[in-house]
């Protein structure tokens, strides 16, 4: 769940506050709709040039690559190429439609293609998933949750690089961000391991676990940026998470008033340093 934001304004340049329309102007808004609509329309494809040129002239870097309806590719190379068939052996292109949620739902700011969730999927490795998966019996796969999923590229690409994983893409329940969700996640031929369901991050999370169980990854993009989301966001993080028994010290260090800053390994000789890593537990000391 996320909250209205800066009068409910539409982030697309159009304002719908209460303000605009008051009980004298009712009687106009239906003939002015198509019209305010055409010019947001317009508005749209001027404010893409003008990024387009501020990036070539500035060096701007736009957080957003799509707007509302439009069509998305991204291309990466299969990290995984020895678990797949040959024909999966080139890289892997994602194809998505950018949702449109409700008007009521604007401020959800989901109708986009976020340069974060580009970034996540181009990352997949760093998530260790292979290493979870050596650590689990085939019967009982890992289970992998994304929270605000948008068009669901992260849950796409992985769905398509790691076939043996369960993923669950979840999003706020608007009927035509998740029905455009659905229709990506079948587009890219992965709807058999890859679930679209609804979740409102501040509701109880029992009917997106299967069998009952709790999730081993999840991840998010652009799910920070409103301050006003992080007690339910983090409430969606616990209630969703499994947990696992090698967070036993790091749970009782911060349950006991310690901030944890960093961690990080020291070779007996002293002359190599590097960061602490859970998925490293197995090594020699």
């Amino acid at each position: 769940m996320r909250e209205k934001s800066r009068g409910e304004r539409d982030y697309r340049g159009t304002d719908f506050t209460k303000s605009n329309v008051t009980n004298s102007d009712s009687a106009k808004v239906g003939p002015l709709l198509p019209a305010v609509l055409e010019r947001s329309l317009r508005s749209l494809k001027e404010r893409r040039l003008l990024i387009y040129s501020l990036q070539s002239l500035y060096d701007y870097q736009p957080i957003t690559l799509t707007i509302s309806g439009a069509l998305f590719s991204h291309t990466l190379p299969c990290l995984l190429k020895h678990q797949h068939a040959v024909s999966w052996a080139q890289p892997i292109t994602i194809s998505l439609r950018t949702p449109d949620a409700d008007t009521a739902n604007w401020a959800l700011h989901a109708s986009s293609i976020w340069v974060s969730s580009v970034y996540l999927t181009d990352h997949i490795d760093k998530l260790d998933l292979e290493f979870h998966m050596k650590s689990r019996f085939a019967e009982d796969p890992i289970r992998m949750l994304e929270l605000g999923a948008s068009a669901g590229l992260p849950s796409t690409a992985i769905a398509k690089m790691y076939p043996m994983l369960l993923v669950t893409a979840t999003d706020y329940p608007d009927e035509g961000l998740l029905r455009t969700l659905s229709g990506n996640v079948e587009k890219n031929g992965v709807a058999q391991r890859c679930r679209v369901m609804s979740f409102d991050w501040a509701t109880d999370p029992s009917h997106i676990l299967q069998d009952n169980q709790k999730f081993d990854v999840v991840i998010a993009a652009n799910t920070l940026w409103n301050p006003g989301l992080h007690s339910i966001f983090i409430k969606a993080l616990r209630s969703t998470t499994k947990k696992a028994s090698s967070s036993r010290f790091l749970n009782k260090v911060m349950a006991s008033g310690f901030q944890l800053e960093s961690l990080e390994e020291m070779s007996v000789s002293g002359s190599v340093t590097r960061t602490w890593q859970i998925s490293r537990e197995a090594e020699d000391d």
